[in-house]
């Protein structure tokens, strides 16, 4: 028997794993803290469309601020988290500069927040000055919210072309708050999605959040990471669209024709004997409700075909009478 078979034959011993494979591994097995009061909404493919649309939102608002500003600008997205609106207010100082904006035709808000000096040293650039130094500590002056509204217009017009790839948004600016628990943008125990930018302003690198509901871009953010149809998918769905529809006016629906409802005390009601009589208070010239699942779709006169009771759909002007509804 030669070297080579022995080597062959001998049993195969497992290869000792290294100290980082080891640490790998045991991080892999380590518990993570789950939230039950917020759980996981986002999925990798929501933040993969979320993160195009913030890095394109990020690149227009560098041009858009380094104009307006007249001095360099740099925001770039660091990340994107969900929070419940609660948690995300807790994480802010007690001073603070917030703007909350309109989400139409989305329901709604969101919230664009930044330190209250950064938002100072803006209007100062945006006056002339420099923006170096301490900034006051203190709600702006009319002037001074109505220069910074303008920033604020321009940036939530970038931010609905950012969107426009995912949905129709035209943000409009709501109000602006310095104190972040007067910042209702949304219930407190409301998922939203905080997206997270580091800003440059000078000597200033101020961070930057942007807060959207979960719910307002729930469907937009699943249409658009659904993947696109093909011509025979969407033929077949055209197909079962139009034999849905045909089935549909074959189904039977109970329909009622009745009079008007009357109210009647309960004392009454419970005395009523066999021979009794209800008024109906119902007027002559007033037409029936013609109705399925309590739902009035018509309305119609009393009358016979051949010799069967019957009602004649008629408009509620036809006859001088009122809509009962």
């Amino acid at each position: 028997m030669s070297l080579s078979d022995t080597v062959a034959d001998a049993p195969s011993v497992p290869a000792p794993r290294s100290p980082e494979g080891q640490g790998r591994s045991a991080r892999r097995r380590e518990p993570r803290t789950y939230d039950f009061r917020r759980p996981t909404k986002l999925s990798r493919e929501h933040v993969r469309i979320l993160q195009i649309t913030q890095e394109s939102f990020a690149r227009q608002a560098t041009t858009t601020m380094t104009s307006l500003l007249r001095t360099g600008v740099r925001v770039e997205l660091t990340g994107i988290e969900q929070f419940s609106y609660d948690d995300y207010i807790a994480t802010l100082p007690a001073s603070y500069f917030v703007a909350t904006f309109t989400l139409e035709p989305l329901a709604g808000k969101g919230a664009l927040a930044w330190p209250l000096d950064t938002a100072m040293a803006m209007v100062d650039h945006m006056l002339g000055g420099s923006g170096a130094g301490d900034q006051p500590n203190r709600p702006m002056t009319g002037m001074e919210s109505a220069i910074t509204s303008h920033l604020l217009d321009r940036l939530l017009d970038e931010l609905g072309q950012a969107f426009a790839p995912v949905t129709a948004l035209t943000p409009v600016l709501d109000s602006v708050e310095y104190n972040p628990q007067l910042a209702q943008a949304a219930a407190g125990s409301e998922t939203v999605m905080v997206a997270t930018y580091s800003m440059r302003i000078g000597s200033r690198e101020p961070q930057v959040t942007l807060v959207l509901p979960f719910s307002s871009f729930a469907a937009p953010l699943n249409n658009a990471a659904s993947p696109q149809l093909s011509e025979s998918a969407k033929h077949k769905r055209q197909r079962a669209l139009a034999a849905l529809t045909e089935r549909l006016n074959d189904v039977p629906v109970d329909v009622s024709v009745r009079f008007h409802p009357i109210e009647v005390p309960s004392g009454d009601l419970l005395s009523l004997a066999v021979g009794d009589v209800l008024l109906l208070r119902h007027a002559q010239d007033s037409p029936l409700q013609v109705t399925t699942n309590d739902v009035t779709f018509a309305h119609a006169l009393p009358s016979n075909h051949r010799r069967r009771l019957a009602a004649e759909i008629v408009p509620v002007t036809a006859t001088g009478g009122k809509d009962p509804a």
